[in-house]
């Protein structure tokens, strides 16, 4: 990889985690760490699902990611319990020891 190429994905990526603040501290914090720690590694389709989660109203995104609902469109759940798991967030059905 060039240093062009560098440059280039410092700019995404730059890019990417400024469409990660959103208008809720739980949002941020979930998707950024997500940024940090997974994108890297993502493949194209994890990637592009990504971008695609950021285009989404803040709502949404925390009714999936902080409130366990299910997520519409459902080729986005995969991405949603990754972010989730990354982060340790509790689900809303939290298994209670007898």
């Amino acid at each position: 990889m060039s240093a062009t190429d560098d440059h280039a994905t410092g700019d995404a990526r730059a890019r990417l985690r400024w469409r990660c603040r959103r208008g809720m501290k739980e949002l941020d914090l979930l998707l950024t760490r997500w940024l940090e720690r997974q994108y890297p590694s993502a493949s194209v389709t994890q990637r592009a699902q990504f971008e695609a989660l950021l285009a989404l109203p803040d709502p949404a995104l925390a009714a999936w990611l902080v409130g366990g609902q299910p997520v519409d469109p459902p080729e986005l759940a995969a991405l949603v319990e990754a972010i989730r798991s990354d982060c340790c967030v509790m689900s809303t059905a939290v298994r209670r020891e007898p």
